[in-house]
């Protein structure tokens, strides 16, 4: 098949899968949908993982596989409690499906895999906002394309598929009509960590800069993705960063830091690793820095002095 019609293909198939599974999901109801909005389908995001799924090349869609599947059980099962353990029953599932992306992506890509298994906790950040997902997948296979154009002379890459995926599930999300889920922006977030670790593998060849630097390379890029996050959902997170952390005046930095580090999974490492105890960061360095995000304990015994 010619790629202009392989492209066409993905952009109808996830649209029209996604389209199916906004009038699905209302049905099925449960954890599928949501009332945020007045009522919204969530997980409307396996529409583009089925997709990537069948048109993303092999090893990337073994990646792809895992990550959906555990997110979608997450998706289904909701925030269920495992008593007595101090988390939820989908951050175990989640957990699991990044762990193995970073043991079974390692035999394809090396240590890099670790940085394309983090790359869900931006995408997931960014689909607490309609629409900021979508522009971050499409700003950033953009520019992938650009870079693999400009490398090697074929302009038909992956990221194509990526970006092709995501416009056909794209418009209903702009509109608040439907949520993408954590199975939709995990697999979305895995698939742009193997676009970033296929551009890194080739300047570090081109370079002779090896392993370490292809996972330098990674490391920009998912900093960028990260900051370009910060920038769409300014407004939303300032607010969030002050009403529900009280942390005053937020820096760029916070917001930068609250997109890397933010979230379920981040709150349960803070939990696990500083238990009850508060870290306050006064230096201005620091706040810049998104120190005062980063060791933000919800967790943490609150101060009965003051």
């Amino acid at each position: 098949m010619q790629p202009i019609l392989l492209l066409l293909l993905i952009f109808l198939l996830s649209a029209t899968l996604t389209i199916i599974f906004k009038f699905l999901f209302p049905k099925l109801g449960g954890n599928l949908y949501t009332k945020i909005r007045e009522g919204t389908p969530r997980a409307v995001g396996l529409a583009p993982f089925l997709v990537l799924l069948i048109f993303f090349p092999p090893p990337g869609n073994y990646l792809i596989a895992i990550i959906g599947v555990f997110a979608f059980l997450d998706d289904a099962i909701g925030r269920k409690k495992i008593k007595p353990l101090p988390f939820e029953l989908g951050q175990l599932s989640r957990g699991i499906g990044m762990l193995l992306v970073m043991i079974i992506g390692y035999f394809f890509f090396g240590p890099v895999s670790i940085l394309i298994a983090l790359m869900i906790q931006p995408l997931n950040i960014a689909d607490m906002q309609p629409g900021t997902a979508c522009s971050t997948i499409i700003i950033m296979s953009s520019i992938i394309t650009f870079f693999l154009y400009s490398a090697t002379g074929n302009p038909y890459s992956f990221a194509l598929v990526v970006l092709a995926a995501c416009l056909g599930y794209a418009p209903l999300d702009y509109m608040g009509k439907i949520m993408m889920g954590e199975v939709g922006n995990h697999s979305f977030g895995v698939a742009l960590g193997i676009l970033y670790a296929i551009w890194g593998i080739n300047i570090s060849n081109s370079y002779n800069w090896g392993a370490g630097g292809t996972f330098l390379v990674v490391l920009l890029l998912m900093i960028i993705t990260s900051i370009i996050i910060a920038l769409l959902r300014w407004n939303n997170l300032r607010s969030f960063l002050e009403g529900e952390l009280k942390l005053e005046n937020p820096y760029f930095g916070d917001l930068l830091m609250d997109v890397l580090t933010g979230g379920g999974l981040g709150d349960l490492i803070r939990k696990l690793t500083l238990k009850k105890r508060e870290i306050k960061i006064e230096n201005t360095i620091g706040k810049h820095l998104g120190l005062r995000r980063l060791f933000y304990n919800p967790y943490a015994t609150p101060d009965k002095s003051k």
